[in-house]
């Protein structure tokens, strides 16, 4: 049996320059973000997954000074 998985984009966060105190609350934000969205009965499998949540995702940005790419997965 063959099973194609479709191709989607994710965002990819490094959390190396955050403060070592604060990525547990940094990383708690973000599946946050993730929850929220699941409760809305979405994925990140949804094809504006990105564009839904990257303001979010900026907001945490500015706040924690992580760094994020989106990648072809």
């Amino acid at each position: 049996m063959k099973a194609r998985i479709p191709k989607h984009r994710e965002f990819v966060i490094n959390l190396e320059k955050t403060a070592e105190e604060r990525r547990d609350e940094c990383w708690e934000k973000l599946e946050a973000i993730l929850e929220d969205y699941k409760k809305e009965g979405k994925s990140v499998y949804t094809p504006s997954f990105i564009e839904d949540n990257e303001d979010k995702v900026k907001a945490l940005q500015a706040e924690y000074g992580f760094e994020y790419t989106i990648e072809l997965k």
